[in-house]
Order: structure tokens, then sequence, then C-alpha cells
């Protein structure tokens, strides 16, 4: 009788052992404990984020684009980054007992709130993300409600996702300077303030009908390069910075110290307009030309970069002369005959100032 009544504990606390290692351990995976993946991200339609120094990020879809705290078009990339993480990122394992107090004074700490909606505006998940795990290879992660911590991770990526859910805003700010494709431009006028000869209005009267308005001097009887006129009407599509200034200290101070280089305005056929004011870089340590001189540039200023002030005067930005040089054209080029003694094959854009518009070249 006492051996039965041995057998029958043994049983029991082996069914224990096996209640607790297998669906103790389902529940602990459950989705109300580790479902930080979202199968269906074309569901989301908005992303909230915070972090514990007051920082604030909200994206919204809206009519196919994502708008950023609802006034600013955002950047693409790093929406789709997000996207991604929320459909790829699966809990690997509960955060040990050893490590649990110290990741939970991390989340109270510096934990990132990320809250992502449908659009209904239903929460879909809301919860926490901080730090790197163990040997770099995922971060701490607490859904709301939530006691239990996970090591959260890319499969087959190597690293740690907090810093996929930024919430620094130049971030996430689109940077488009210009973007109007070709059959959508009305004019373009470029203003030179210190060479106004250069200065010239472009204009698309019909689909096959354009006209450039230069200063009657340097015309003499020459007829518009049509060739030309029509290249250049297709360089302001997707034009962007490389990226905002704002908040620089003393930044209106350092904008009036130097030079205006350009104004810059793009009309439409819809009656959008932009405008960009360009002024010349100081030369600093990140400037190429402080070693070696660049042709045709002060070596007071920087030859790569230039200041633009965009957005109605609203916004500071820093541009890239390889973005931009085939924008800074000037008058005369569009009267020139083209230079026949290039290579054909070669591109529109010249690779320095001076060789414009090569014949034979794909006029793309």
């Amino acid at each position: 009788m006492k051996k039965t009544l041995l057998y029958f504990l043994v049983l029991a606390l082996l069914g224990a052992g096996v209640w607790y290692f297998v669906f103790r351990e389902k529940d602990a995976f459950s989705k109300n404990e580790a479902g930080f993946q979202i199968a269906d991200t074309a569901s989301v339609y908005k992303i909230f984020l915070a972090d514990k120094k007051g920082k604030q990020i909200l994206l919204e879809r809206k009519d196919g684009h994502w708008i950023l705290d609802g006034k600013y078009p955002a950047l693409k990339q790093p929406v789709d980054i997000i996207l991604t993480t929320l459909n790829k990122q699966v809990a690997q394992y509960p955060v040990p007992q050893s490590a649990y107090d110290n990741v939970i004074k991390m989340m109270a700490g510096e934990g990132i709130k990320i809250e992502v909606y449908d659009k209904s505006g239903d929460k879909i998940r809301v919860f926490y993300v901080v730090g790197e795990a163990n040997n770099n290879t995922g971060s701490y992660m607490l859904m709301e409600g939530s006691e239990m911590p996970y090591v959260v991770q890319i499969p087959g990526f190597q690293g740690y996702l907090e810093s996929r859910y930024s919430t620094a805003f130049e971030d996430y700010r689109d940077r488009t300077v210009f973007n109007v494709p070709e059959n959508e431009l009305k004019s373009v006028s470029v203003t030179y303030t210190e060479e106004p000869l250069n200065s010239f209005t472009l204009k698309r009267i019909a689909a096959d009908n354009i006209e450039v308005q230069i200063d009657k001097a340097l015309m003499t009887g020459k007829p518009l390069n049509k060739r030309r006129a029509g290249v250049y009407s297709r360089f302001f599509e997707n034009i962007n910075s490389e990226g905002y200034i704002n908040g620089t200290i003393k930044l209106d101070s350092i904008i009036k110290s130097v030079p205006k280089y350009c104004g810059i305005d793009v009309t439409s056929v819809k009656g959008a307009t932009a405008h960009a004011d360009v002024y010349w870089m100081p030369l600093n340590r990140r400037s190429k030309n402080m070693l070696t001189p660049f042709p045709g540039i002060d070596n007071k200023f920087d030859a790569d970069r230039f200041y633009a002030v965009i957005n109605n005067f609203k916004d500071t930005v820093i541009i890239q002369r390889f973005t931009f040089d085939k924008i800074f054209r000037k008058a005369f080029e569009f009267y020139d005959a083209d230079d026949t003694t290039g290579i054909k094959g070669k591109t529109d854009v010249p690779e320095v100032p001076g060789n414009v518009y090569k014949v034979g070249g794909s006029g793309k």
C-alpha cells in the first residue's frame, strides 16, 4: 500500500513538472506577454513614440503617405524601418531572473514607449523597448500591462532593435527641397546675387515649347539650345537636402556673415511654388578643399556644401554641390551650341564645372 502511494506521489510530481515546463512555457510566450510581432503592417495607420527625456514622435498614414506630427511629410526610409521591425521582431526568451531587476530599472529610466494603432484608431500594440541584450543579440521589450520583459530580435539580424525606434524629430522629417516632375514643371528662375548676368528664367509654354529668358546682351542672335533646355527641365524631381540644421547655435548670425550665392524659384503647373535661398558655407574641418583648392571656388568657402533657407524661410538645411550642381547652370549655357568634342555616351550633367550638357548623352 505504501509503495502504491509512493508511485502515485512520483507520478503527480512528474505531471506537475510536465505542466510547468510545457504549458507554463506556452503561457510565457502568449500574445499578451510576448506578441511583439505585427504580421499585417498594412493595418498600421498611426505610430506614437515617446522617450523618458520628453521627446515624442507621431507618425500617421494619410492618403497613402506618412505625416510627421500632423503637418510635415515624413521621410519614407525610417518609417519603412519601423514597419519592417514590427513585422519581423520575435521574442527569443524571457529575461533571466539574474538580469530582471536591472532590465526593469532600464525600462523605467530609459525605455521608449511605442503605441501602434489601426485605421479606426484602436490600439494594436503598446510596448516598451530599451538597450541591447548580451552579445548585441536583440533588445529588451516589455508589453504594456505585463511584468515579464523579453529579449526580442529579428531572426538572422545581428544587432539591437532600440535604435530602430528613434524619437529624434530630424530622423523622420522629409528632406525634399524641390520635387516637380518634368511634365508638371511650369517655370524655374535662378538668380545669382553676385553674377546677375548669369541669372535666367526657364518657362514651359507647352510640352514641346520651352523658353529661357536671359539678358539680351548675352544672346547676340543665338538660337535657344532646345535640347539643353529640355534636359534642364528634368532636374527638379526628388531634389533633397543633406539635412536640417534648425536650432544650431548662432545660425542666423552665421547665415548673415556669408554671401548669398543664388535664389531658386520653382513653380508647377498646379500653382505650387518652392523657393530656396542658397548661401556659401564657410570653410570648415569637413571641407575637402581645405587641403586641395577647388577650381573657381574662393578658399574661404566650402566647395562641396552650401546653406539653403527653404519652406517660406522657416527652415535652414545643408545642400550638396553633388546634388545641386546640375541646377546651378548659367544663362549663356542655354544659348551655346553643344560641345561636339566630347566623348559620346557622356551624361548631360557635368562632373566638373564648365563641360556642360555633352552631346551624345542619353538626356536622362
